[in-house]
C-alpha cells in the first residue's frame, strides 16, 4: 500500500500597506484652497506665523483638521514672508531658534486650546531642504522641538541628516516624500529654479506616489532610489493641488492601501 504525504500550505496574508498623507496648509490668506484638500490627507502642516500664517490662519486650519480627523502638525520656516521661506535666510543661531520656538508654541498653545495634542513638526522650504544636508540646523531644529515637547515627532526628508540626527537625539523621526517632486541622485529634491523640479502631470504625479507606497522607491531618470517613506507630501501651492489630492488619495484607496496619520 502507498502511503502519500500532503504539505498543507497555509495561505500567506495579504500585506496591509498604510501611508500617511500629508500637506503644507494655513498658508495662504484664503481658506477655500485648505478646506478642499483636507478631506484627502491625513496630516497637515500648519504654517504658523514664518513663512505665512498668524494666529488667525492657523486656528481656522486646526479646526478644519479637528473636522476631517486629520493630525496637526507645526509648520515653521525662516521668518522670511518675502521669499515665503524658499530661500536660505542669513540669520544667527540663536535668533532663528528662539523664531522657531515662538512658532511651534504658537501651533501648540492653539492646538491645545482646541482640545487636541500637537502631532509632529515639519520644517518648512529651505529651513527643511537645509537641515536635509546639514548637521547644525538640524541639530538647532531638534533642541528646539526637544525643550517644547520630547515626544513631537520630527517629520523630515528620509534617507536625509535630518533623520541622522533625529534618531542620535532620541526623537521620534518620520521619513517623508513627495507626491509632486523630482529627486536627485542622493535623494535630495530638485532644486526648484529648475523647470522640471515640480510634477504637474496627474499620470505622473500617481506613478510616484504608487512606486513610493507599494514599491519603496522612486526614480531618477532610469536609476531606481530607495525610499523607505511612511508619510508623502502634496503641496498645498502645486497647480491641480486639489484635484490631485483627491487623485492620489482615491487611486491609493483603490489599490488597497489604508491612508492613516503615523
Amino acid at each position: 500500500m502507498k502511503v502519500r504525504f500532503f504539505i498543507i500550505l497555509k495561505p500567506s496574508p495579504i500585506q496591509v500597506v498604510k501611508i500617511d498623507l500629508n500637506s503644507d496648509l494655513g498658508e495662504q490668506a484664503d481658506s477655500h484652497l485648505d478646506e478642499q484638500i483636507m478631506p484627502y490627507i491625513s496630516s497637515c502642516n500648519i504654517a504658523c506665523g514664518g513663512h505665512a500664517g498668524d494666529e488667525d490662519s492657523v486656528r481656522r486650519t486646526i479646526n478644519l483638521a479637528i473636522k476631517h480627523k486629520v493630525a496637526i502638525g507645526a509648520h515653521p520656516g525662516f521668518p522670511d514672508r518675502e521669499n515665503f521661506g524658499r530661500e536660505i535666510m542669513e540669520i544667527e543661531n540663536g535668533e532663528l531658534a528662539r523664531s522657531l520656538k515662538e512658532q511651534i508654541l504658537l501651533a501648540k498653545k492653539l492646538t491645545e486650546e482646541a482640545g487636541q495634542k500637537l502631532h509632529h513638526v515639519k520644517p518648512h522650504g529651505a529651513l527643511y531642504n537645509l537641515a536635509s544636508v546639514d548637521s547644525e540646523t538640524s541639530r538647532l531644529i531638534i533642541s528646539v522641538l526637544k525643550e517644547i515637547d520630547p515626544e513631537l515627532t520630527l517629520y523630515g526628508l528620509c534617507d536625509s541628516v535630518t533623520e541622522k540626527e533625529a534618531l542620535a537625539a532620541g526623537v521620534s523621526f518620520i521619513g517623508e516624500a513627495f507626491a509632486d517632486r523630482k529627486y536627485e541622485l542622493d535623494k535630495t529634491l530638485r532644486n526648484r529654479r529648475f523647470d522640471d523640479a515640480i510634477i504637474h502631470e496627474e499620470a505622473e504625479v500617481l506613478n510616484q506616489v504608487e512606486n513610493l507606497t507599494f514599491h519603496r522607491r522612486a526614480f531618477n531618470g532610469a536609476t531606481e532610489l530607495n525610499i523607505d517613506a511612511r508619510t508623502i507630501c502634496l503641496h498645498s501651492d502645486t497647480k491641480g493641488a486639489v484635484h490631485l489630492a483627491k487623485a492620489i488619495h482615491d487611486h491609493l484607496e483603490g489599490h488597497g492601501a489604508t491612508i492613516t496619520a503615523v
